[in-house]
């Protein structure tokens, strides 16, 4: 029986779907999970270049670098509408294309493939960690910032304004859902074992929805710090039906950011093995 290292996120959506997995409350009959790591999306996104995790969160930006290695299982995915990352500034300054510094939460995560995509004549940009983003914005240490996650609630009390919600200029631009991250397993495992793998954590969000509070005190232990309104508003904005199950709207999510981002020369235009698993 092999025993799969796995890693995702300490972020509530990551949490609420690896909970029932993490805490044995659903098991693959024919695998095992190492204890999980649980890290900042672009340590992950860095760590999958150097292949070390067997099962591991991954923004889709990085999923882009890493396709001779990884497969994306069909669950755990965050996809959806009205969830990207956004722009943002202080309230009354202007941003200059050329010269503002403009904080990305990470080279390999979405949020920079987007503003990439949006606006490629920012080039003055400034990898940080994403909960760092905020603060250096309304102290002026840089001019702007891209911010994700639970920061989509609450860059107002930071006395920041919006410049682009740039996951509603991807729907706009494409009418289709926003990718953002996903899970991905190593392309070296056995077929079986991905699909059970796949099964074993959608069974863990199934299991996470049916028993809703069971959860939140390891989902509050590992959370940035954060209100429970906050807190359940971030579950409820990215674990959707896309987290089940990625199903074909998603896939072509997937396949139009891969598109552009090759077409830009983001990402490089290889000839790669199928991108997910079939199921």
């Amino acid at each position: 029986m092999q025993n799969l290292s796995i890693g995702y996120s300490p972020c509530p959506n990551d949490t609420f779907i690896f909970y029932a997995l993490s805490h044995n409350k659903v098991r693959p009959e024919n695998a095992s999970f190492a204890p999980p790591i649980l890290d900042d999306v672009e340590t992950l996104n860095c760590w999958a270049l150097k292949k070390k995790l067997d099962v591991t969160k991954l923004s889709f930006h990085a999923l882009g670098h890493t396709l001779d290695n990884y497969i994306m299982l069909t669950s755990g995915a965050a996809l959806g509408r009205g969830c990207g990352p956004l722009l943002v500034k202080r309230r009354g300054e202007k941003l200059n294309s050329s010269h503002s510094r403009i904080a990305i939460p990470g080279k390999y995560t979405t949020a920079a493939l987007l503003l990439k995509l949006y606006a490629p004549q920012y080039e003055n940009l400034q990898v940080m960690r994403f909960e760092e983003i905020m603060p250096a914005v309304r102290e002026g240490t840089i001019d702007g910032g891209v911010i994700i996650h639970e920061s989509r609630f609450t860059y107002q009390d930071f006395g920041l304004e919006c410049v682009k919600d740039l996951g509603e200029w991807w729907e706009d631009e494409t009418g289709l859902p926003i990718p953002l991250g996903c899970i991905a397993a190593r392309r070296t495992l056995p077929e079986e074992v991905l699909v059970e793998v796949d099964r074993t954590i959608r069974n863990s969000l199934e299991w996470a929805y049916a028993h809703p509070e069971q959860s939140m005190n390891y989902i509050r232990s590992h959370a940035q710090e954060m209100s429970d309104v906050v807190l359940r508003s971030h579950i409820d904005l990215y674990v959707n039906e896309f987290s089940l199950h990625i199903g074909e709207e998603g896939k072509r999510a997937i396949e139009e950011l891969f598109r552009r981002g090759r077409a830009a020369g983001i990402f490089p235009d290889l000839s790669t093995p199928d991108w997910s698993l079939s199921l």
